[in-house]
Formats: structure tokens, C-alpha cells, sequence
């Protein structure tokens, strides 16, 4: 067996499903997390982190020039992209953001849900050294850095059982982390204290409100959690 097929058999290779209460425990561990404030404060930069790689991923693929990445210690973010300043390649990289963290948390539980829990962190670690360079300051650098160790070490040293609990904690994570921002996003909007939200850059690219495209928000990221929850617990639910 030549070394790359031995590396694509070890990607691909399927893990059996934990146990119905790790399943449970990882979902409500997660929940705790984005519910409880002052653990959302220090996880929050996770969701970040996938917000502006949506950003970038959508920048990419529709032929933007994507100039760089900044993560910042109050878990903002931006990403830098050069092209037309309007049509639907900067109204795709746009709205990407904010439904970035649930498709990406869907995909996960997808993968989890068959038990491809390798493919998925190893997938993540080629994500995050993609957004690595693009990075264009230390603090994002850094934070990069310590999450691809986390997976690394996650992937190369923990044991099946370890990798599928982290793995269904992730999506978990994702999934409802996605959500929050979405509604802080339009309680800033309410009171005026977010005038250039991604929200309100479509509003004055598409001339639809912005509190539509909060909604289409939602929406996206309420559907992915539905479906992705479903996804987490297919293997135990009757047929």
C-alpha cells in the first residue's frame, strides 16, 4: 500500500458511535457554553474565527481578491477583499458571515454523524492553515495557532473515544454558537449601535432591509441546527 493511500484509508475511516449519554452530555456541555456569559465571552472567538473563513472562503470563490484576515481580542473580526465594490460576488461575501458558523457546524455534524471524526478534524486543521495565511496580525496569528494545536493534538494523540466526544462537542458548539450572534447582532441593530454590520452593508447593497437579511440569518442558522441536531442523534432515533 503506497503512503498516500495509507493516509486517504486513515481519513476515511469510519469510528464507532460513542454512547447515546456522550452524545447528550457534549450537546448540553455546548449549550452551557454559548448560554452562560462569561464563558461565551472567551469562547465566542471560535465563532469568529469561522464568521471571517466564511468571508474569505465566499471572497475566493467568487474571484474577489482576498488581501487578508484580522482576529481581534474582543472577538471582532474583519476580512479584507478587494474587487467591485458592488454585484453578487460582494453581496455573496457579504452575507456569508454570520450563516458561515452553522453551515460549517452542519457539515461537521454531517461527517460526526457518519463517523468520518478524522476527516473532520483533519479537514478543520487544512481550514485554519488556509485562514493562517491570510492572517495580517499577531494577535489572529496566535489564536489560529493555539486552536490548529488543540486539533492537532486532539487528532494525533487522543484516543477514539476522546476524538468522538470532542468531535460532537464541536458541532454541537457550532451549531448553537451560530445562532447567538444573530440575535446580538439585531439588538445592537436596535438601538443604532451597529450601523456597518454585515446586515446593514446588504441593505445598502441590495436595498433590501436590513433586518431581512437578519432574518435570512436566522433563518439559515436555525434550519442548521434543527437538521444538524437531527443529524447528531440519527443514530439513535427509531426509523
Amino acid at each position: 500500500m503506497t503512503p498516500l493511500k495509507a493516509l486517504w484509508n486513515h481519513l476515511t475511516a469510519t469510528q464507532v458511535a460513542p454512547p447515546l449519554w456522550l452524545v447528550v452530555l457534549s450537546g448540553f456541555a455546548a449549550l452551557a457554553v454559548v448560554a452562560y456569559p462569561i464563558s461565551w465571552h472567551y469562547s465566542r472567538g471560535l465563532i469568529t474565527i469561522a464568521h471571517e473563513g466564511g468571508h474569505a472562503l465566499v471572497a475566493v470563490l467568487t474571484r474577489r481578491k482576498l488581501r487578508g484576515i484580522r482576529l481581534h481580542s474582543d472577538t471582532s473580526g474583519v476580512t479584507l477583499t478587494r474587487g467591485r465594490p458592488t454585484g453578487p460576488g460582494m453581496v455573496a461575501t457579504a452575507a456569508a458571515g454570520y450563516v458561515a458558523p452553522s453551515l460549517i457546524g452542519l457539515g461537521a455534524a454531517w461527517l460526526v454523524a457518519d463517523g468520518r471524526i478524522t476527516l473532520l478534524l483533519w479537514a478543520v486543521l487544512a481550514l485554519l492553515t488556509c485562514m493562517l495565511l491570510m492572517i495580517r496580525n499577531v494577535f489572529g496569528a496566535v489564536s489560529l495557532l493555539v486552536v490548529g494545536g488543540a486539533v492537532f493534538a486532539l487528532s494525533w494523540f487522543a484516543p477514539p473515544d476522546v476524538q468522538s466526544a470532542g468531535a460532537y462537542a464541536a458541532a454541537w458548539f457550532l451549531l448553537l454558537g451560530g445562532v447567538r450572534p444573530i440575535l446580538e447582532l439585531q439588538a445592537k441593530r436596535r438601538v443604532g449601535h451597529a450601523p456597518d454590520s454585515d446586515a446593514d452593508q446588504l441593505a445598502r447593497l441590495t436595498h433590501v432591509p436590513g433586518t431581512l437579511w437578519v432574518l435570512l440569518f436566522l433563518l439559515v442558522s436555525t434550519a442548521s441546527l434543527v437538521y444538524g441536531g437531527y443529524l447528531l442523534a440519527s443514530r439513535w432515533l427509531p426509523m
